[in-house]
């Protein structure tokens, strides 16, 4: 099951660069686990995954443990600033900095580790009360500001679009981080570039991708919904 969910996903987000012009290899697809258990993810490793996401620093530190080791892994959800260190060896990326403190933590933790830790800022873009992220236009100044710590990296741009019926309520989201993106990619700030975007979840990747996105976290669309009740 899991296996077939993957490969019609993989399907989608190849038509979908196609349609936008663009290369396969533009997009990383991650398969976002949270709630899932080993097993279900290891099926997905099997069928050909190997970026994962993760909202909880528990689960990442206990699922790192326990599947094969060239899975990378990425922090996607709210990071609190007393969990960065249980993570900073673990991920590949973290896409939910929205603050300097927390950019501060994590440059601290990853001076102890002796590595440089690639990051997105998140961007509030639809500016929901309910979710996290920096509003669009106090972006270039975090981003100013965040540039200056050492041993990080700054990325790109992370967003989480509204959930919508119609995923081309969206797009316009979508195409303002992606000039959000070019804006600052475009004042040359030292320790930064604007490779990576992170936008597009199961019910509006593909409208993401055809405005721009380089890393798409689908969940339900390869898992199944979400079980809360069981880790």
């Amino acid at each position: 099951m899991i296996k077939e969910q993957f490969e019609l996903v993989e399907k989608k987000v190849a038509d979908a660069c196609t349609r936008a012009g663009r290369a396969r290899e533009e997009v990383t697809l991650i398969a976002v686990s949270k709630t899932k258990p080993i097993e279900m993810l290891q099926e997905a490793y099997d069928a050909g995954a190997r970026d994962f996401g993760e909202n909880k620093v528990q689960e990442i530190c206990e699922k790192h443990e326990s599947l094969p080791q060239d899975m990378k892994w990425h922090m996607i959800g709210h990071l609190q600033r007393n969990k960065v260190r249980q993570v900073i060896d673990k991920v590949a990326l973290i896409h939910s900095v929205d603050s300097y403190r927390l950019a501060q933590e994590i440059s601290v933790q990853a001076q102890k580790k002796g590595i440089t830790m690639p990051i997105l800022i998140e961007v509030n873009i639809a500016q929901e009360e309910s979710k996290f992220g920096i509003s669009a236009e106090d972006t270039i100044q975090l981003v100013e500001e965040v540039a200056l710590l050492p041993n990080l990296a700054i990325k790109g741009l992370m967003t989480i679009a509204p959930i919508v019926e119609d995923p081309e309520e969206n797009r316009m989201y979508f195409r303002q981080i992606k000039q959000l993106s070019v804006d600052i990619k475009n004042k040359n700030i030292d320790n930064v570039t604007m490779d990576i975007l992170s936008m597009g979840m199961t019910g509006d990747y593909e409208v993401a991708i055809e405005e721009g996105a380089t890393m798409v976290r689908v969940g339900t669309g390869i898992f199944g919904a979400r079980n809360y009740g069981t880790k």
